[in-house]
C-alpha cells in the first residue's frame, strides 16, 4: 500500500474531510498550512516512504467506492496518475480536484516554476477512468471564485501540458456558463470568466494563480 497524504491550506471544510479520510484510512498523513501548491506537495513527499504516494486535496469528499488500492506496474513508476472528480457546481467529470498518485522522488525534485503542479512533476501522465471524489470547492463565495479562477486560467492559457484543445474549450464553456443555481455557483461562474480572461491576456504572470494572497486581492475587487 502506498502512503496517503491529505493537503490543506485554510479550506473551510478541510478538518471535516480530513476526519473522514483518517477514519477510513488510518495510515493517512496530513500536510497543513504550507504556503504554495508546489511546496505543499514537496512537503507531502517528504512525509512518505513509498515509491508512489497518494494526494488528497482538502476539499475532496472521497467516494465510498474508492479504496486507494491501485498498484502501479514497474514501468509506470515515473507516471503521474490522476483520477476523475465530479464538480458539484457544473457536473464536469475529469481530473480537476481528483485524487492523485505521484512518484515520490520526482515530486521532491519537481519544477516549481510551472503554474500547473500536476504536470510539472513528470513527462508521463495517465488519466484514470475511475471517479475518486467530489471536489467540494464551493464552500463559500471566495473558495468558489478562487477554484474556478485558477482552473480556467490554466485551461485558457494552455499551460497544462498535453491538453486536448477541443476538450479544453468545452470545459471552459461549461465552467463559464453552467451552475448558477448551485451553492455559490454564481461566484464560480464569475471566477471562471475572470480566469479565462486572465489566462488569455498577454504579458501576465500565470504563476500568480498559486499565490492565494494575490487571489484574495483580486476577489475583493469584485
Amino acid at each position: 500500500m502506498y502512503d496517503i497524504v491529505f493537503i490543506s491550506y485554510n479550506e473551510p471544510n478541510a478538518d471535516a474531510n480530513w476526519e473522514l479520510v483518517k477514519y477510513r484510512f488510518p495510515r493517512a498523513k496530513r500536510v497543513d498550512g504550507v504556503k504554495g501548491i508546489h511546496q505543499a506537495h514537496i512537503a507531502a513527499a517528504k512525509k512518505c516512504f513509498t515509491k508512489m504516494f497518494w494526494v488528497v486535496d482538502a476539499d475532496a469528499k472521497i467516494l465510498d467506492s474508492f479504496k486507494f488500492d491501485h498498484k502501479v506496474d514497474e514501468y509506470d513508476l515515473e507516471t503521474v496518475h490522476v483520477w476523475r472528480s465530479r464538480n458539484p457546481v457544473n457536473d464536469l467529470l475529469y481530473g480537476y480536484g481528483g485524487v492523485k498518485l505521484l512518484p515520490r522522488k520526482l515530486t521532491l525534485n519537481m519544477d516549481t516554476t510551472k503554474p500547473d503542479m500536476t504536470t510539472s512533476i513528470s513527462e508521463y501522465f495517465k488519466a484514470m477512468p475511475e471517479t475518486s471524489n467530489v471536489t467540494a470547492f464551493n464552500t463559500n463565495e471566495f473558495e468558489a471564485w478562487k477554484g474556478a479562477f485558477r482552473e480556467c486560467t490554466k485551461l485558457a492559457s494552455k499551460t497544462i501540458d498535453r491538453q486536448n484543445e477541443d476538450e479544453t474549450n468545452e470545459r471552459l464553456r461549461v465552467w463559464t456558463t453552467v451552475g448558477e443555481d448551485r451553492p455559490f455557483g454564481e461566484y464560480a461562474i464569475k471566477g471562471a470568466i475572470a480566469g479565462r480572461e486572465y489566462g488569455l491576456s498577454s504579458g501576465v504572470d500565470i504563476r500568480l494563480i498559486n499565490d492565494f494572497d494575490w487571489l484574495h486581492e483580486q476577489f475583493k475587487q469584485l
